[in-house]
């Protein structure tokens, strides 16, 4: 894993899940991290956790990728503290499950917003750093539902969808100028998302799916992004699509 250490890495919606897996695992892989997220109290007791393994200890920023002002200052703070931002881990995001009739609308545009908006966002915020050292990767967490679309999954799936093409966009983009990008897809993982369905029948049929399996874990989903992030310069690994043995779908 030499290719991480030392590189600074920026994560979003670190203080739990994929996030903060990935934060930890980059960590112990010799990266300087920059913890991005809302609840201050978890991004606290996370780099405490990192620092206690022995580790450099990240810095963290309480911000909401709804709010530019809030990524300009993350950015910023991270440049000011390590001087670059070599990675980008954009996984801040929501899932708000359910059928198109009668579906909440404010949920519709939150997933938009923060799935989509935020990602784009974070990425045009760093690009400019990236070009000019002329070395980056940008690591966008989608979902299987970005790639299959279930009758539950309509509004979900067209924020992954979004995330998909933005990023194959990006990556012809910046491909001769040095930098890289890749989207991961995970199925079913164990983690706090399923607890913003607000639609009860649905979030009840989803917790049962997942239950009825062995869902990944974030430890899982983390692994898949250092593998990625740790290629050669010459290797850009595009796309990583991770499911359940048992997820037929």
């Amino acid at each position: 894993m030499t290719q991480v250490k030392n590189k600074v890495a920026l994560v979003t919606g670190a203080s739990s899940g994929i996030g903060e897996a990935t934060a930890i695992a980059l960590a112990r892989n010799g990266a300087k991290v920059s913890l991005m997220a809302r609840r201050e109290d978890r991004l606290i007791s996370l780099c405490d956790k990192i620092a206690a393994e022995g580790l450099e200890k990240p810095i963290y920023f309480c911000s909401d990728v709804q709010k530019s002002g809030d990524i300009e200052k993350s950015v910023n703070g991270t440049v000011e503290k390590f001087g670059r931002v070599d990675i980008l881990i954009n996984n801040a995001g929501v899932m708000y499950l359910g059928p198109i009739e009668g579906a909440n609308i404010d949920d519709w545009k939150r997933m938009f917003d923060i799935n989509v908006l935020g990602l784009m966002h974070c990425t045009h915020a760093v690009l400019p750093l990236m070009i000019k050292n002329g070395y980056g990767h940008i690591v966008n967490i989608s979902s299987v539902s970005g790639k299959v679309v279930s009758a539950r999954s309509a509004a979900y799936s067209a924020t992954k969808f979004a995330v998909g093409a933005f990023s194959e966009g990006l990556r012809q983009e910046v491909a001769k100028q040095g930098l890289r990008v890749t989207v991961i897809q995970p199925g079913a993982v164990a983690t706090e998302l399923t607890d913003h369905i607000s639609d009860s029948a649905t979030k009840k049929s989803v917790k049962d799916w997942v239950a009825g399996m062995q869902a990944l874990t974030s430890e899982d989903i983390a692994n898949a992004i250092v593998y990625a992030v740790s290629q050669p310069p010459s290797v850009n690994v595009n796309e990583i699509t991770i499911r359940p043995t048992d997820q037929t779908f």
